[in-house]
């Protein structure tokens, strides 16, 4: 049966959907990921009686980044999902890097307010 974009039948760009579709569930579970390390953090940073003002702080960035990082990354890796069907169907495939720059930058900032938590908490002043 062949898909209404092209005339290539469908049968033979099954690897490639199958592998987009697989790439789309690994995005999903690096976003739940990063969106439970949200909550982890941001748990810290309620029992801010027990911290000082850094810890609370980096607790909360590290918090809202994670959830928010973690939900654009489910949001983003389902826009790129159907935009790489898209590019199948009709063979006009191009990689982007959008999506990983986002995490990387992401993670960057969630690693540096960890690693800022982590000193103050095994560092009090």
């Amino acid at each position: 049966m062949s898909n209404k974009l092209s005339n290539i039948p469908e049968s033979k760009t099954v690897q490639q959907h199958l592998a987009n579709e697989r790439t789309f569930l690994a995005w999903v579970r690096t976003g739940i990921a990063m969106a439970g390390i949200g909550f982890l953090a941001a748990g810290f940073g309620f029992n801010a009686t027990a911290y000082d003002r850094i810890a609370h702080v980096a607790a909360i960035v590290t918090g809202i980044t994670s959830l928010l990082g973690g939900i654009s990354i489910i949001g983003l890796s389902a826009l790129a999902y159907h935009r790489k069907r898209t590019q199948i169907n009709e063979q006009t495939f191009q990689a982007t890097t959008g999506l990983i720059t986002f995490l990387s930058l992401t993670l960057l900032v969630i690693g540096l307010a960890l690693a800022v938590l982590l000193y103050v908490l095994l560092f009090p002043a």
